[in-house]
This record gives structure tokens, sequence and C-alpha cells, in this order.
């Protein structure tokens, strides 16, 4: 795939969604992908540059060698996409395991609809259709001024860049030592099956909790829609089970008017909603949390989602701020190279950037390509797209059969250096159906092939 078609391929993949708000958002998708055509023309004579380290003169060369740290969505999706885009990139994807676990979908394990195994995906296609190398070793350390990173072996790599996409870290909670006693599952796997077994062996008229952490945090929807799921699935397998779902923030984060409705009309026999609500500290032997302020909840399964910030490798090579809030690593959207003063070299997209972009897998696979566009302009010896737009499309579980949906178009805005959402093509479904579900798993089968296949 030619990167000039990228854009109209995010239009595409969330295709129903746009369609669904009108003609404004894919037309503007289309006009920034147009923008794009133009570019390239006028890049194409640059092909054979110097890209300041590793140069080519010859077909067939390497041009230059970037790592990816992180095979989840964004780094599997930035590794693809630099081999089609550029010209004589060399990458290698360094993850701990062999496989991918999606968190997409991931509640639905909850309820007995889907399989772990359903949610895997591995790396085959990457390394046999589009040559990307692979690794899969522990990094314990990175290098930013000299873009080099060591492996829990001993051995250190190098490149001309590294793009860092490790997902999330989870802050500790205290009086919780053993995180299996109230999973968050938040990162799918282990936790996800064994949140499922609790859940399947609470009693018919058990109590459980769900909180959700201060944004910004993985997935805006997900706890939300993660409630609603299990309220539905209450209703029918614990009918007189009651769920408490302490909030961290004021306010429903996204799709107020959805969330409200499931909340207190559809599932409002079910769901017990407590907003302002910050976990001070748990006694996980009696499976109680206690709250900043005063009060306490008890509950017979505890689903605890942990405050969110970018993993300790980034944190250690100085890519986050150290100040209470700098839990994500700083970027410059055009490129998402690390605005830490010497880590030029260094990108970082997904979960671990700090962007006004949502933490999800779709815009993850958005970041990707913006990142791998930019990258192979600039071994190029050209500069990075002026103007990116990314595309942000997710679908919420209202109940077990039927979905609601939530999109945004992001436009770089050079005032303030950041992506703006653009009012006109940005918006939530009015309400659920049955078709929205199943074209949530149209959606999500386009994005996996998107980003791994």
């Amino acid at each position: 795939m030619d990167r000039r078609h990228f854009l109209r391929g995010a239009s595409a993949l969330a295709g129903v969604t746009l369609a669904a708000c009108g003609g404004n958002s894919i037309e503007d998708t289309t006009a920034a992908a147009d923008a794009v055509d133009e570019r390239e023309t006028a890049l194409g004579s640059r092909r054979t540059s110097t890209t300041g380290t590793t140069t080519t003169t010859a077909a067939g060369t390497t041009v230059a060698r970037v790592i990816v740290i992180g095979g989840g969505m964004a780094g599997a999706s930035v590794a693809k996409y630099l081999r089609l885009w550029g010209k004589g990139v060399e990458v290698t994807l360094i993850d701990r395991l062999p496989t991918y676990t999606s968190c997409i979908m991931s509640s639905l394990v909850l309820t007995g609809q889907r399989s772990m195994s359903s949610l895997l995906f591995n790396y085959d296609a990457l390394r046999s259709k589009y040559g990307v190398k692979t690794v899969f070793e522990e990094v314990t350390a990175i290098d930013p001024v000299n873009a080099k990173v060591t492996l829990a072996s001993g051995t250190v790599l190098s490149a001309d860049r590294l793009v860092l996409a490790p997902g999330i870290a989870f802050d500790a909670v205290p009086g919780l030592t053993n995180p299996d006693a109230m999973p968050h599952a938040w990162k799918a796997g282990a936790q996800t099956s064994l949140l499922a077994r609790q859940f399947a062996a609470m009693p018919s008229s058990g109590v459980a909790v769900l909180t959700i952490p201060k944004a910004p945090y993985r997935c805006p929807p997900g706890p939300y829609e993660r409630a609603c799921l299990l309220a539905d699935w209450m209703k029918v397998y614990k009918p007189r089970a009651k769920l408490i779902v302490l909030d961290a923030n004021p306010d429903f984060v996204t799709e107020r008017d959805n969330f409200s409705s499931a909340f207190l009309g559809l599932h409002g026999q079910v769901i017990e909603y407590h907003n302002n609500i910050a976990i001070d500290h748990v006694d996980e032997a009696s499976r109680t949390l206690f709250v900043a302020g005063g009060g306490s909840f008890r509950a017979d399964v505890v689903n605890l989602i942990p405050t969110q910030r970018a993993p300790a490798l980034l944190a250690n090579a100085g890519l986050v701020a150290t100040d209470p809030a700098g839990r994500f690593a700083k970027v410059n959207v055009l490129d998402y190279s690390s605005t830490v003063a010497g880590a030029g070299r260094v990108h970082v997209i997904g979960d671990s950037s700090a962007t006004t972009q949502p933490k999800a897998g779709h815009i993850a696979n958005q970041e990707a390509k913006v990142c791998a566009d930019a990258l192979s302009r600039i071994f190029a010896g050209g500069q990075p797209d002026p103007a990116p737009v990314t595309n942000s499309a997710c679908f919420s579980t209202i109940t077990m059969s039927k979905a609601s949906w939530l999109h945004a178009l992001f436009q770089y805005d050079a005032a303030t250096g950041t992506m703006k959402a653009v009012p006109e093509a940005t918006g939530a479904s009015v309400g659920w159906n049955g078709n929205h579900f199943e074209d949530m798993g149209k959606w999500y089968k386009a994005l996996m092939a998107d980003t791994f296949a």
C-alpha cells in the first residue's frame, strides 16, 4: 500500500461510523489525502537522499535502521507501514511475547461471548509479507541520545531511530499486594480469564465493584461499556446481583448521553453509579475499597482499574516528566519525536505518548501511520507532513447484543502544536442497536487486519 492512500484507508476502516454522522468527515479526510498526494509528488525526486546517519546510493541498499519496541496496535502498525512506505528502511520489532492479545473486545470474554484465543494475533505476516525482523525479549534500558537498546540478555542493539510503543503501566494501589485479588483486566491476558472466573463464581445475589481511574487512561469509553455489558449479563446469570461503579472523574468521560441513559435507565436496577470517587487504599483479604475522604465499599468481586502511566522503561530513560502530572511522554505530533532535549531520534506512539488524542487501539494505529509517514519522508531527505490527520473510531457494548458508536477526526493545529478534533466530523450514535453490534465485529476485523495482516 502506498502511503498516499492511508488516510482514505482510515475513513474506510470506520466507514459505517463516519457515514452515520454525515458526509463532512469523509470529505475532510479525502481532502487531506489529496493534499498528501501533492506532497508525495514533490517528495518523489528525493527518494535516495542522505538520512544523516545510514545512507544509500543504490537500489536495495539499507537507507536507515529503525527499532520498534512494543508489538501492540501502535508498534505492529508502525513496523508494517515503515516497511511499506520506507524505501530501504530496515525494521526490527522487539516484544516480550511472540503473540499479542487484543484489549479491544476483551470484555466480551467476561460474558462468555468471546474466547481468549479469538483475541490472539502473531507477527507471521509482518515477517513474511513485509520483511519485519522480530526479537522476542525484554528490553531493560534505552539510550535515547545514541538510539541504543539493551536487552535482558545483555545484547545491545543500535539504530538510526527508535520508535517506542510499550503501552501502559499501572500505578500501585496501597494495600493491594496481590493484583489477582482485585484484577484490572485492563491489559488483556491472564487477568481477563481470571476476572471471568470470578464473576462466574459470584453469588447470584452478590455485589461487584468496578472502578474507573482518573483520565487519561486507556480506552475512554471502555470502563463504562464494560459496566453496561456486565450489568446486562448479571440480569441473565446473576439476577439479584448489583454492580457498583466508582468513577474517579466528575462525570462520564465520553458518550455521556448514551452511558448516562444506560446506567440510570436501562441498567438502573443493577448499576449503582458514584462519581468523584478516588480509591485511597484497599483491604484485599476482605475485598474492601476505602475511599479518599472517608467511606468504604465491600464486594464479592472487585474489578479495580488503577491509574495509568507510561512504563518505567521510558521514565528511566528521562522521556517522561518527573512532575506528578507527567505520566506520559510528551511528543511532537508531526512525527511523534520526543520533545526531551537530545532525544529527537526517539519517537513515542500509542498509549505511552501524551497527546490530545484518546488512548485507544484505533488511534494507536493512526498515530503509527503518521509516524511511519514522517520517518519515510525524513529518510528520503524531506520533512514530515505539516498537516497530519487521524481518525478515531470505536463501538461500545451497551448490552450483550447491542452497541453504540463514537468517532472523531483530528487535524493538526499549528497554533497550538496539537491535534484538534474537527467538530463537524466528531460525534456519537443516538442510542444503540443490534446493527451497531454487528458493525462492531466488522470494524474490529478490519482494524486488526490493517495492523497484523
